[in-house]
Formats: C-alpha cells, sequence, structure tokens
C-alpha cells in the first residue's frame, strides 16, 4: 500500500507521524495533505534507514541536490563524497544523475549512504546502457529500467512523460530549443521514430511499477526554458497541461505525485508561473529548477536562481532544486555543492518567512537577539553555515583582537557600533 493509498483509507503512517513531528503538525493534518495530492512523502520501502521527508506547501521548504558522474568527470567516490557535503549543508533530498557505466553500483552506494530520499532520472541510465545512440531505445528496455531501479530502493524518479510530439515544433522555434537532458532524450527518440512519448503511451505500466514499490513520480519538465527569452511559451505551458492530466491519472492510481517546473524565467513571470502550475496541476507540489532569473551570470548562478526560487517558494514552489556556481560551466564540485546548498537553504528559509508559514521568523528573532546581546557563540550556532560564519569572524584576527570584544565586532569597531551605542540610548530612556 502506498502512503497516498493509505492516507485515503484514513490511515496515518509511522511516515506520516515522522512527518508530522518534525512540522509540529498533528499527524491528521498530514494524512489530509497526502490524501488531496497537495503533499507528498517519497518514501520507498526498499531504501533501508531513509528517513520520511514531507513536501507541500504546509511544510516547510524543502531543497535538492543534484549529484552524480558525468562521462568525462568524477566517479564513485566523489559523488559519495558531495553526498556527504551535500546533507552536512543541510539537503533534504539528493538526486543521482549519474551517466556512464556501473551506474546500479553508484546507486547502491549513495542509497546506503543516505538517510534522505533519493531520486533519479530512468532514461540516464537507459540510454548509458544502450547500445547505439538514442533513437535506438526500447521503450520496453526503458520500463525494465524503472522497475529494476524501483526495487533497488529509490524513492522518486523524474518522468518526462509529459512531453509530446505535437509539442516539439514550438520547441523548435526557441532561441535554446529544449535545455532538459531528459526531454531532449525523449524529442529526439520520438521525432527519429516518428512516434508519441513512449512514457505517456504506456503509463498505466509505469503506473504499475511505482504503485507496487510506492516510488513517487516526479513529473519532469522537458520543455522548462533555457533562457529568458523561452520563458512561458507556448511549448513550456503545452506540456503543463498534459502534466495536469497525468497528476490526476496518478492519484487515480494511488501513485504519489510531484510536478517539476521552469529552469530560466524573468523575475516579474515567477508568480505567474506558480499559480498556472497549482491551478493545472490541482495543487500538486511543485518542484523548481532555480527559476534563474538573469542570462549573463555565469559562475554566479547559485545567486542568480536562488533569487528566483525565494519568489517560486513565496508564491507555490514546495521543494526547490538547488544551482550551483558550476551551472552552465561544469561539472560542480564539492565546494560548490556546498555553495549551493547553503544559497538554497536561504531561499527556502526566505520563502516560508515571506508567506507567513507559521514558526518561521522564530529563528530569524532569535538571531537578532543574539545580536543585541553580541552572543557571538549562539549567532555562530542559530547560522544555516555555522562553520562559515565564524570562520569569517575569526579572520579579523589577524588584523585586530580587540574585535572581538563582547560589545562590538570590528565593522564599525568600539566608538562607532550603533548597537553598543543603542545600549545607551536605551539606558538614558530607562533612566529619564
Amino acid at each position: 500500500m502506498t502512503q497516498l493509498e493509505a492516507a485515503k483509507a484514513g490511515m496515518v503512517t509511522a511516515a506520516m507521524k515522522a512527518v508530522a513531528l518534525d512540522e509540529g503538525l498533528a499527524p491528521w493534518e498530514v494524512r489530509e495533505a497526502v490524501a488531496s495530492g497537495e503533499a507528498v512523502i517519497p518514501f520507498n520501502p526498499a531504501h533501508a534507514g531513509c528517513k520520511p521527508v514531507g513536501v507541500g506547501r504546509m511544510f516547510t521548504t524543502k531543497i535538492n541536490a543534484n549529484l552524480g558522474r558525468s562521462v568525462t568527470h568524477s566517479g564513485k567516490g566523489d559523488e559519495l563524497e558531495k553526498l556527504a557535503i551535500a546533507l552536512a549543508a543541510g539537503a533534504d533530498f539528493v538526486m543521482d544523475l549519474s551517466v556512464g557505466d556501473d551506474l546500479a553500483a553508484i546507486r547502491r552506494g549513495m542509497l546506503d549512504a543516505s538517510p534522505k530520499p533519493l531520486g533519479t532520472v530512468p532514461v540516464y541510465e537507459t540510454i548509458s546502457r544502450l547500445e547505439g545512440d538514442i533513437p535506438h531505445m526500447d521503450p520496453s528496455f526503458l520500463l525494465d529500467v524503472i522497475r529494476a531501479q524501483a526495487e533497488q530502493g529509490v524513492d522518486f524518479m523524474t518522468l518526462h512523460a509529459g512531453l509530446r510530439l505535437a509539442g516539439i515544433p514550438a520547441a523548435m522555434r526557441r532561441k535554446m530549443g529544449i535545455v532538459s537532458r531528459g526531454g531532449a532524450i525523449m524529442a529526439e527518440w520520438m521525432m527519429a521514430n516518428g512516434k508519441e512519448n513512449p512514457l505517456y503511451e504506456r503509463w498505466d505500466e509505469v503506473l504499475d511499477i511505482l504503485a507496487k514499490h510506492d516510488v513517487t513520480v516526479s513529473l519532469g519538465d522537458g520543455m522548462r526554458p533555457g533562457c529568458l527569452a523561452d520563458a512561458s511559451d507556448t511549448a513550456q505551458f503545452a506540456e503543463l497541461d498534459t502534466l495536469g492530466e497525468l497528476v490526476r491519472s496518478c492519484r487515480e492510481r494511488g501513485v504519489q505525485v510531484m510536478v517539476e517546473g521552469p529552469g530560466h524565467v524573468p523575475l516579474d513571470q515567477i508568480r505567474m508561473n506558480m499559480e498556472r502550475e497549482q491551478e493545472v496541476c490541482d495543487k500538486a507540489p511543485f518542484y523548481v529548477l532555480g527559476p534563474v532569473v538573469t542570462d549573463i551570470a555565469p559562475g554566479y548562478d547559485h545567486i542568480t536562481s536562488a533569487i528566483g526560487a525565494t519568489v517560486a517558494a513565496t508564491y507555490g514552489a514546495s521543494l526547490l532544486c538547488y544551482v550551483t556556481p558550476a551551472e552552465h560551466l561544469g561539472l560542480p564540485d564539492g565546494d560548490e555543492v556546498h555553495r549551493g546548498c547553503i544559497a538554497y537553504k536561504i531561499a527556502a528559509h526566505a520563502g516560508d518567512v515571506a508567506r507567513g508559514l507559521k514558526g518561521a521568523r522564530r529563528r530569524d528573532d532569535d538571531m537578532a537577539d543574539a545580536r543585541a546581546a553580541f552572543d557571538w557563540e549562539k549567532q555562530f550556532a542559530l547560522s544555516l553555515d555555522p562553520a562559515r560564519a565564524k570562520e569569517r569572524w575569526l579572520k579579523t584576527r589577524a588584523y585586530a583582537d580587540e574585535a572581538h570584544s563582547d560589545d562590538h565586532c570590528s565593522m564599525c569597531g568600539k566608538q562607532f557600533c550603533a548597537v553598543r551605542t543603542s545600549r545607551r540610548i536605551k539606558d538614558l530612556a530607562a533612566k529619564k
């Protein structure tokens, strides 16, 4: 029985209880959200040691870290190291996007090492194991890979089932065409074979596999825009309409489902995109990449995308897929994984505060109290990146030992410290 089937039957599972405890909610509230499809708990029973995590607007906004080997760089050991870095930085979900050889072993290592839900894109392994190029892919083999990954313990899968043959010409009129790796694979197969998307055509078979193993489907946005000029176009929204159809079929079959969202979107279009998805997909949890709000900052796209992610979290997104400084340039290293995670923890939290999520601002208020009291250790503990905060604070020792007083820092020094002066003003006000 899947989490969705249990919720519809009025049952509160152990996973629902765990999520309720984490979110400060009653178990019945979590059950109702899962039953309606407005929340999901990606949790494959075969993933030993995995901790249930809830995704939905009634919960705190979560972040995902994409990891994985490329055909030109990185190996199994590197990805396990990056996994540890991502988890330490606060990633709530991880995805193994590895391509190349020995993928089952890499995935096994990541499943064993990750106490957080792990996702994949099965078509990557399908093409990696293919004898020949993309047009030679046998759809039955793709379903075999989905089945094998589900049996291995994968918690959620990105499946590009909403990209339709009729929508490809519109995408070819774009500046960037199709930038989704999975979407491009499916589109080339359809064009070369003159056939409809095999995932769409055989969706019932896919749902049989997912329901058996309680794998959450993450409906891939194969037509996501790859630059600002392509955002919110006919190709993107035609696919979204199909995703809405697939959401309803998933719920009917008891399969948990979330929907993936756009990549590059101007800031002023993000709210509309979030609200449109909520309407078309009946409030299914929205899982967005960024969005990236400007195309001209390579090396800083963890920042350009975190700006968009904050707006997305404010107006409809429930899960944010991080972007690292390496985006558009190459495979991220461990430090870039860390920086991407921290940027997205900031975006997720800022979005929760902006939308007034109960309790979201408590940590900020505690930080304000710690700053007013010059309680440095408490400030570090409350920080999203405590090690970085303390490291930067200690850096001033090289030129100003006096800066580490209990009532000022090196920004203003003792005489010009506004917080220190404010204390004196309060004392004066009290006397008068």
